[in-house]
């Protein structure tokens, strides 16, 4: 007996009501009605032969065959959106979709006055930004272009280093008013720190070369760059900040100026795309403002 092999968009609508847990909120997001979610989970059900999702208080929950399916479903994500970003760019105008990936604070308080300036020069440009900490995979065409802050080591990518974004100590006029300011850094012992969560390999380091940053003393944590650097603009306390990003605040003050953290950047994008016209202009715009903002 010959299997029917599933339609694309079943994986599509899997993904979705996984991410959700539930039909209707994976309705609204694709902008299908319920019913035809529940068809579209039922006959890919019926193709691979195993269920689903199981239904409880808390919504759908994955079964192990969903579990199991699931990388796959995301690479066929990722492989049919660069399939669409590549077809967009075909024709000789500078036009179609570019996906970016860059960290959390880069892609929401520098990249978009670049990106605004890019598009002004290009109307016919699409971009896509992923603003996440997580790193997305450039040779699986998970994102065209990234900016990293850790060298690429993977090959056929084209890399170009922007230099190092330096990151101080920093508090709020409003958080300083009242209080000695630190002199040293054995007094930060005193105050308030904003301060990381969770321990990225990055921050690893910083704790072996600094441990003064000792998160067990931190009295805000939180997993988000941005926001940490929502904290220290609201006066809760003392924290990190790239010192380019702090001069745009004129309330935001620089303690202990001899401390600093380097923090190198780069640009990377595979290098199958440098014949791309809309990746050209796009990795050039990155890198020619990105070189601005550090200097």
């Amino acid at each position: 007996m010959t299997t029917t092999e599933p339609s694309w968009d079943f994986y599509k609508t899997f993904l979705a009501v996984l991410q959700h847990g539930s039909l209707s909120a994976a309705a609204r997001e694709l902008g299908l009605t319920q019913p035809t979610v529940g068809r579209h989970i039922d006959a890919l059900e019926q193709a691979i032969g195993a269920e689903l999702f199981t239904r409880s208080q808390l919504g759908l929950l994955p079964t192990e065959a969903a579990l199991d399916l699931r990388p796959y479903a995301e690479t066929l994500a990722a492989t049919s959106a660069a399939l669409l970003r590549a077809a967009s760019g075909q024709r000789g105008n500078i036009s179609g979709t570019v996906r970016i990936s860059a960290s959390e604070v880069i892609g929401i308080e520098v990249l978009p006055p670049i990106l605004a300036d890019l598009q002004e020069r290009y109307p016919g440009l699409t971009v896509e930004l992923s603003a996440s900490d997580a790193i997305e995979d450039l040779l699986q065409r998970e994102a065209d272009i990234a900016v990293r802050m850790a060298e690429p080591s993977q090959d056929a990518l084209v890399v170009r280093r922007i230099g190092t974004i330096r990151l101080g100590f920093f508090a709020h006029r409003c958080y300083l008013d009242g209080r000695q300011r630190p002199e040293q850094v054995a007094d930060l012992a005193r105050h308030r720190i904003v301060g990381f969560d969770r321990q990225s390999a990055y921050i690893r380091v910083m704790l072996k070369r600094y441990p003064v940053l000792d998160p067990a003393k931190f009295a805000f944590k939180a997993d988000s760059g941005l926001a940490q650097i929502a904290a220290i603009r609201a006066g809760v306390g003392i924290g990190l900040c790239q010192l380019p990003l702090a001069r745009r605040d004129a309330n935001l003050v620089r303690l202990l100026p001899e401390f600093e953290l380097p923090m190198n950047t780069w640009v990377a994008m595979h290098e199958n795309l440098k014949s791309s016209p809309r990746c050209h202009v796009t990795f050039d715009a990155l890198v020619a403002g990105l070189l601005d903002y550090v200097a």
